[in-house]
């Protein structure tokens, strides 16, 4: 999906212009003239930076005001400005695009320091390596909900990778998506890519529809399965984008809220919602008999990173700075924990090897058997059977050659300790040979 290269920070940019994703790929730029070179932009901001699985938020708050935050929901809303904000796909250059993002605030504002913090799926490394503190998405974007919209009971949030669930009133829950992305919005640049389009194409098309088909959204290749039928029947494509949109919106409902009503005043954040007016109808077409109002922000894409820049905390830093520290220090290990090996070094090996070398059994020759044509027993079935046995010294093992008639294997055979049952033909036979009919002169028991 795709967005518009600029858009205005309190309008919401139209369909037909719009063109990201999900993963959203836009950009969304907001500045108030002025300041350290713009008039009227205070020396110190919050900073909030929103880093998901494909797109990265920037938004600058000014310091004064961040603070007014309602204590209930019966407060009146707060508004939240932005006197900047970037909203743009960093294509999983993540590091590589957020250093580019920071030394072009840095040049629009050559004068400020902020107050930052990091949230957001892949923030947890980069607000390590900028020394700034971590906050955790679900926290960010529900104090946005807390600040700007505190009537809201549900809010409904869609991203790149993943789809949440947040219930406010009467009994606070939190419910997310998994490992899956299906019915997020790499799902639906997935479908959109299969009807030749992208998302806001898909949007447009879904405007127009007058059938839907059941379409799984659990798995791409799930929903492939369904689509590619229809496709080769000749459905129309507004029916099919108007269907794998309400696939989302089934995917959303069943495999979050799980049975828990969705009721009150729900709230449409993210990209997908923000960008994609027929998903939003989708949902209300489905939820319209048990919700009593629906909204979505004109800012509805940029929410958990304005959540982070309330939340900031700590000394504040020129942008500059974190540009630096970011492009110059070293990223952390990502290798994981790992057993310990079985040995250490060689030292341990030997040691090993000693110990076990203490119990064993001496190795003895096979006595070489008589001829005797009569006799007859199992036939060895393989090159290199061993044999085990006692005699009057006590146990021994016996190694003897063999090709026997079938598949290779090994055959073992126990007897008495005593001179006469030694000459004796082998009491027991075990193995791949036992069931052959005659030995080789090697392998036959001695009289």
């Amino acid at each position: 999906m795709s967005v518009p290269a600029s858009v205005a920070g309190s309008q919401r940019p139209a369909p037909a212009a719009s063109s990201v994703a999900t993963g959203l790929a836009a950009r969304t730029a907001t500045s108030v003239p002025g300041g350290s070179g713009l008039v009227g932009v205070p020396t110190v901001l919050r900073m909030g930076l929103d880093i998901g699985s494909t797109t990265i938020k920037l938004v600058l708050l000014p310091e004064a005001g961040a603070g007014n935050r309602p204590d209930s929901a019966s407060a009146p809303a707060v508004p939240v400005s932005p006197v900047f904000a970037e909203y743009r796909r960093h294509n999983a250059d993540v590091r590589g695009e957020l250093t580019r993002l920071l030394e072009e605030v840095g040049r629009a504002y050559p004068g400020a320091v902020v107050r930052g913090a990091v949230t957001g799926s892949a923030g947890l490394s980069l607000a390590t390596l900028m020394g700034l503190p971590f906050v955790q998405e679900v926290i960010a974007e529900t104090e946005t909900v807390r600040v700007c919209d505190p009537q809201a009971d549900v809010v409904i949030e869609l991203g790149g990778e993943d789809a949440k669930i947040t219930y406010l009133h009467p009994t606070p829950e939190q419910r997310m998506n998994g490992t899956c992305a299906g019915g997020t919005g790499a799902f639906i640049d997935q479908m959109a890519q299969l009807l030749h389009t992208d998302a806001a194409g898909l949007d447009d098309l879904a405007s127009r529809y007058t059938t839907l088909y059941p379409i799984a959204s659990r798995c791409g290749v799930f929903a492939k399965s369904d689509l590619q039928p229809l496709i080769n029947q000749g459905a129309a494509s507004e029916d099919l984008a108007a269907s794998v949109l309400q696939a989302v919106v089934t995917q959303t409902i069943a495999g979050l809220a799980c049975g828990r009503p969705i009721r009150g005043h729900v709230m449409f954040l993210g990209g997908p919602l923000h960008f994609l007016p027929q998903l939003r109808a989708a949902f209300e077409r489905t939820l319209a008999e048990q919700v009593d109002s629906f909204t979505c922000p004109d800012n509805a894409q940029l929410y958990v990173a304005i959540g982070a820049a309330l939340l900031s905390s700590g000394e504040p830093t020129p942008i500059s700075e974190l540009s630096t520290r970011l492009a110059t220090r070293k990223a952390l290990s990502l290798g994981t924990s790992r057993m310990r090996p079985l040995f250490q070094d060689t030292a341990e090996l030997e040691a090993f090897r000693e110990r076990h070398a203490r119990a064993h059994i001496e190795r003895a020759h096979w006595p070489v058997p008589e001829e005797s044509p009569e006799e007859s027993g199992p036939e060895p079935d393989g090159p290199d059977d061993e044999l085990d046995g006692i005699d009057d010294e006590g146990p021994h093992a016996a190694s003897a050659s063999g090709t026997g008639g079938g598949s290779s294997g090994t055959v073992t055979a126990s007897w008495g300790s005593t001179p006469a049952r030694r000459r004796s033909r082998p009491s027991s036979w075990t193995g791949a040979g036992a069931s052959c009919g005659s030995t080789t002169p090697a392998m036959r028991a001695t009289r």
